[in-house]
């Protein structure tokens, strides 16, 4: 098979997304698939390497990617004959069906409409929007593979029929993600963990720490991730009085995140949409209940009023009011981190990449 990506997890911009691509496609290699990845180049890539039992090959750069692809598919293809094409539907569709010739699996976190425009200016962000408008008349002959029950809803109301559509969900590793209650920080500690893009909305979490502080005095806030919203992320921190109990920490490694999912007494999702919310199931693992914002995806991923809460997105109030509450009810809080455990544990890469290779499976079988 080839898959198409914007990057590999390796890239510096990668998110859960990548993690998902890893996860389930090098366990198909090693079920016996021949896996070659197609992504964009980045500075200190090779252009050619193998990961994780894929071929991995770098072309353009991420700004452009999508319009070097069919060429570099071309050239792909009087190498190696492909059986079939996994077109990953993250950010801007590469229109596969075009010019593949080939059955196109279109695997699909989630579409951004709207919220683009939270993120860029006008022109990218109408290329965007209109780019996800196609999606249905070119891939109408495709299968889907969508990691959520929000995703699929998304894809019926845009004109994917219903029986065209698996679900491909998304896993956590258990025996990494573990709780440690040693680990658990002294003081109550809030936590976002993710890019730091701007349509993620984090800048909803530090404007209401500042109400969750008049209750909680003594709390902190981790902020754990990079990305191009972290200086605007550091200077409203500051505006909004709250500096001094912020702790932005970067980019941090696997062993890193771990330990500070471990720490946190309570995790905060305020994102408009999501495909699933990898981090809301890496953060249950870790015995960390969380609160998010009842968007697509979260809604999936969180267990409202069993694994944390949900508040309408955007009440500041409410995502401060329930902060505030798991902070202040110790058992609440341990009731939740237990129930957020058993809760990750039934979300496997294997089951995963069982639900991809039945995906590749029923789109091969149609093409016979």
């Amino acid at each position: 098979m080839l898959v198409i990506n914007w990057q590999d997890w390796t890239h510096p911009l990668a998110g859960g997304a990548e993690v998902h691509l890893r996860e389930v496609f090098s366990r198909l290699a090693r079920r016996g698939w021949e896996v070659t990845l197609l992504v964009s180049a980045f500075g200190g890539a090779a252009k050619r390497e193998t990961m994780e039992g894929m071929r991995v090959v770098r072309v353009g750069s991420r700004d452009w990617f999508n319009f070097a692809v069919p060429l570099a598919y071309r050239r792909l293809s009087a190498e190696c004959h492909f059986d079939i094409v996994v077109d990953d539907l993250n950010k801007i569709p590469f229109y596969t069906p075009v010019f593949a010739g080939k059955p196109v699996a279109a695997l699909v976190h989630h579409f951004f409409e709207r919220s683009i425009f939270r993120e860029t200016w006008l022109l990218p962000a109408l290329y965007v929007y209109l780019a996800e408008r196609f999606v249905a008349p070119v891939y109408r002959r495709s299968w889907f593979g969508a990691v959520s029950a929000s995703t699929k809803q998304d894809l019926v109301r845009r004109g994917i029929p219903e029986a065209r559509i698996r679900l491909v969900p998304n896993g956590v590793d258990c025996e990494r993600y573990t709780p440690d209650e040693a680990g658990r920080a002294e003081r109550p500690t809030v936590g976002y963990f993710g890019r730091l893009k701007r349509y993620k909305s984090v800048d909803h979490l530090i404007r209401a720490f500042r109400l969750i502080l008049q209750e909680v005095p003594d709390a902190e806030l981790l902020i754990v991730g990079e990305g191009d919203d972290r200086s605007r992320l550091e200077r409203l921190s500051a505006q909004t009085g709250v500096r001094q109990h912020v702790a932005f920490t970067g980019k941090v490694t696997e062993e890193g995140k771990i330990r500070l999912l471990r720490r946190m007494w309570v995790c905060v999702n305020p994102s408009p949409k999501e495909g699933w919310g990898l981090t809301v199931t890496e953060a249950n693992a870790c015995g960390t209940p969380v609160v998010a914002a009842d968007s697509p995806g979260l809604r999936d991923s969180v267990v409202a009023g069993v694994t944390g809460l949900l508040y309408p997105y955007g009440d500041l109030e409410a995502l401060a009011r329930n902060v505030v509450r798991i902070l202040r009810d110790g058992d609440l809080r341990r009731a939740m981190g237990q129930a957020a455990v058993e809760w990750a544990r039934q979300h496997s890469w294997e089951r995963a990449a069982d639900c991809a290779e039945e995906l590749l499976l029923s789109a091969l079988q149609e093409r016979e």
